[in-house]
């Protein structure tokens, strides 16, 4: 075995998968283009990096096409599903070939031919800065270039291998909240 790498313990594979369905994740489409080929695919491994630069990460598995696009590609988009495109997430986690996933939803193009969905929550454009493989993903870190956000809408959350929505806001009842210790 490699220094430095574990052997994979099948328990705690589980338990962690466990772990994870336990977590509610907005659910976002990634899309990429390569100059040649434009392609989406449904993700819940999104996260922001930074603030300054504004940046996210996206987490994707080396043995998907988007891996192949972003690898080859410059630039990428997130867009935030809302609760009512469980159809558009659906066509693209596999329910419709690549060549057609598209057909799913309002998509349009930026000057630059990147494909994003026209009333998702919200939409993210990235410049990709950094690649990060580990295990089977690369991490691809990309410095945010524009957003487009109406601020309307709920967005669709995906918990316990099912789709879901967000509950109204509770109201402050004045209780401390996270980070005002």
């Amino acid at each position: 075995m490699a220094p430095g790498r574990a052997e994979l313990d099948v328990d705690v594979a589980g338990s962690f998968r466990r772990a994870l369905r336990a977590v509610a994740s907005s659910v976002a489409v990634i899309t990429a283009h390569d100059g040649k080929r434009c392609h989406g695919m449904t993700a819940t491994a999104v996260m922001s990096v930074s603030m300054d630069p504004p940046s996210l990460a996206v987490c994707i598995h080396q043995s998907s096409l988007l891996h192949e696009i972003l690898t080859a590609g410059q630039r990428f988009c997130v867009n935030f599903l809302d609760e009512g495109h469980q159809a558009v997430s659906v066509a693209f986690s596999g329910g419709l070939p690549p060549e057609t996933r598209f057909a799913a939803g309002r998509w349009t193009e930026d000057g630059e031919g990147l494909r994003y969905l026209e009333d998702a929550c919200s939409v993210i454009f990235c410049d990709k800065v950094s690649a990060v493989p580990f295990g089977t993903h690369t991490l691809f870190i990309g410095q945010v270039s524009g957003t487009r956000s109406d601020g309307d809408g709920s967005p669709l959350l995906y918990f316990n291998a099912s789709y879901c929505s967000a509950l109204p806001p509770i109201q402050d009842s004045g209780a401390t909240r996270h980070g005002d210790n």
